[in-house]
């Protein structure tokens, strides 16, 4: 148990985090004082796909599933229910940091869907599905490599403070906005990444994207009209996963692979982490993890509330507080996954 852990366990307090995984077969999750990720009630059988939660608290946390829909949990994510869209492939969720009972959903093929309900009833969730998308120019390009003939959303980022404005990547072929909620969309820019995999916001700088993508690391400094990538010191330029530290908007840490099939499958992998600082080169993240590398390029998340970021690989679960220098284990897995497809804090 490391001393982070111990403290949450002591301090009484209800709401200490809970950490959340999803991996192909189900979800697992962390519990305060325990260092084993241990399977939740309801999705052995659901084939995850994605998770969410609630940004800044609160209980709720969303899985979406290949072909069941959207799952909900309202207790910290112990049991899980259906929450509609039943049938849909679930690619990405994402929950509305700007207003309580809105919830995002992106699909394959590429769709977007607003959820809502009241917050404070038991009514089901209301899906909209947000047109449009297939309208774009860029769309008769969008094809996921793997099976050309669909796509999918990848990745669905809202601005934190300006409700209605969300960025949504296309896998493979465009990284679009809109800042009406989906009533309208803005296309892909020149310069702009083509196979984003996840985009970062930091909410003291939330017009500053951060972009971990298929063909490398991508930045705007303008909400995604500019971009330029700085790839000076990344030795291997397919990336998985983005992650800002909470305490600077300015220190990235992504996480990458030699190539696709290298940066996902378990046991078959070449997975690393690295950092930057400013504009600075990218340097190798090294302690905590194997050399040469060997495991999954492991998923990031930033837990703003406590200051740090949490990683995830088919090792367990990771954490550093001093912006992705140093890293130690939380937790393991039972018995190490394959895939892995999510990664969340309550």
């Amino acid at each position: 148990m490391t001393q982070s852990t111990r403290r949450s366990a002591d301090d009484g307090d209800r709401k200490a985090p809970v950490i959340l995984v999803a991996t192909r077969d189900t979800v697992v999750r962390l519990l305060p004082g325990d260092d084993v990720l241990r399977p939740v009630e309801g999705m052995d059988e659901q084939s995850p796909t994605c998770l969410a939660t609630t940004p800044g608290g609160g209980e709720a946390a969303w899985c979406g599933t290949s072909d069941a829909g959207v799952y909900r949990s309202d207790d910290g994510g112990m049991v899980w229910r259906p929450a509609g869209l039943d049938g849909e492939h679930i690619t990405a969720l994402r929950a509305d940091p700007t207003r309580e009972g809105i919830v995002w959903a992106g699909t394959e093929p590429s769709a977007v869907w607003r959820g809502s309900w009241d917050p404070v009833g038991e009514a089901d969730v209301k899906w909209e599905r947000r047109e449009g998308l297939l309208e774009l120019p860029s769309s008769v390009d969008w094809s996921f490599p793997p099976r050309p003939e669909t796509h999918h959303v990848r990745w669905i980022a809202c601005h934190p403070v300006e409700g209605g404005r969300l960025w949504v990547a296309i896998e493979a072929g465009a990284l679009i906005w809109t800042e009406d909620g989906g009533a309208t969309w803005h296309d892909r820019v020149e310069g702009s990444p083509r196979d984003t995999h996840e985009l970062a916001i930091h909410p003291e700088r939330p017009d500053l994207l951060r972009i971990a993508a298929g063909d490398g690391y991508f930045e705007s400094f303008d909400g995604g009209r500019r971009w330029r990538a700085p790839m000076d010191g990344l030795e291997v330029g397919y990336l998985r996963s983005v992650a800002v530290s909470p305490d600077d908007p300015h220190t990235i840490v992504v996480s990458a692979a030699s190539k696709a099939r290298s940066a996902y499958a378990a046991f078959r992998a070449d997975g690393r982490l690295y950092r930057r600082e400013g504009n600075a080169a990218w340097t190798r993240v090294l302690q905590g993890w194997p050399e040469p590398p060997e495991t999954i390029a492991p998923l990031l998340f930033a837990d703003a509330p406590r200051g740090r970021i949490l990683a995830a690989d088919e090792r367990g679960v990771h954490e550093s507080v001093d912006g992705g220098v140093r890293w130690t284990r939380l937790g393991r897995f039972v018995d190490a996954p394959a895939w892995l497809r999510g990664l969340a804090v309550l």
